[in-house]
């Protein structure tokens, strides 16, 4: 079964984040930049669950949970902000399950999600192996291991974990932070030479003999895993 949470954030930059962890734990999550579209979109998607930043446009994260306790219990985690011990009490007298305080390790969250959906629901994370193939390149998420034209491909722990960023999503843009808090696990430190080096490495291990571009860097965005024609 998949899980679906609703986000609801005015810095978009942050579910971005979330969205990469989240993803890998099987954990599908939707998001908003205000409180009215958070409620639009849990009237919509109905939710398992909820995580909502307090300070939000159109309405704030308070007011938000106020109208999803109306209707509905899904657990609800609130976003704080670090010194507001305040609002972490308000949130958790209007129902709130849980908070995390800004800044947080988006680990640390994706850990807090899935104590709240073991506690509410039968979830169980996901073991099955994925395996994705492209351009005479097999990537196995559950062996951890990557093939090339049939022989094992010899990667680093870093290389490895930016294909395995970058292959099942191919089109997709990842920016340099996006790829940095996925593969380091922490926030993002703006040192864009270190990411550089480890695409150059990875893009000369999947090289073929005809030059085709598998992983393309698209100026200004990030990079992209190539889709295969």
């Amino acid at each position: 079964m998949e899980y679906t949470i609703l986000g609801a954030d005015d810095e978009v930059e942050i579910l971005d984040s979330l969205e990469l962890f989240l993803n890998k734990e099987g954990i599908r999550l939707i998001k908003a930049d205000n409180g009215i579209s958070a409620l639009e979109l849990f009237k919509t998607e109905n939710p398992h669950m909820v995580l909502l930043d307090v300070m939000m446009p159109g309405l704030d994260g308070f007011s938000v949970l106020r109208k999803i306790r109306e209707v509905s219990h899904v657990p609800a985690i609130m976003i704080t902000a670090k010194s507001e011990d305040y609002d972490k009490i308000l949130g958790l007298e209007l129902g709130a399950d849980d908070y995390v305080s800004k800044p947080f390790n988006p680990m640390e969250v994706v850990a807090r999600v899935k104590a709240q959906l073991r506690r509410n629901y039968d979830y169980h994370e996901e073991t099955s192996s994925k395996v994705y193939k492209a351009f005479g390149i097999e990537l196995d998420t559950d062996a951890k291991s990557v093939m090339k034209d049939g022989e094992n491909l010899a990667l680093t722990s870093t290389e490895y974990k930016i294909l395995e960023l970058l292959m099942p999503n191919p089109g997709r843009i990842y920016t340099k932070q996006q790829i940095f808090e996925y593969v380091w696990e922490g926030d993002y430190i703006a040192d864009d030479s270190t990411i550089m080096v480890h695409i150059s490495n990875l893009r000369n291990k999947l090289k073929k003999d005809d030059d085709t571009v598998i992983i393309r860097t698209v100026k200004g965005l990030g990079y992209k895993f190539e889709k295969e024609a």
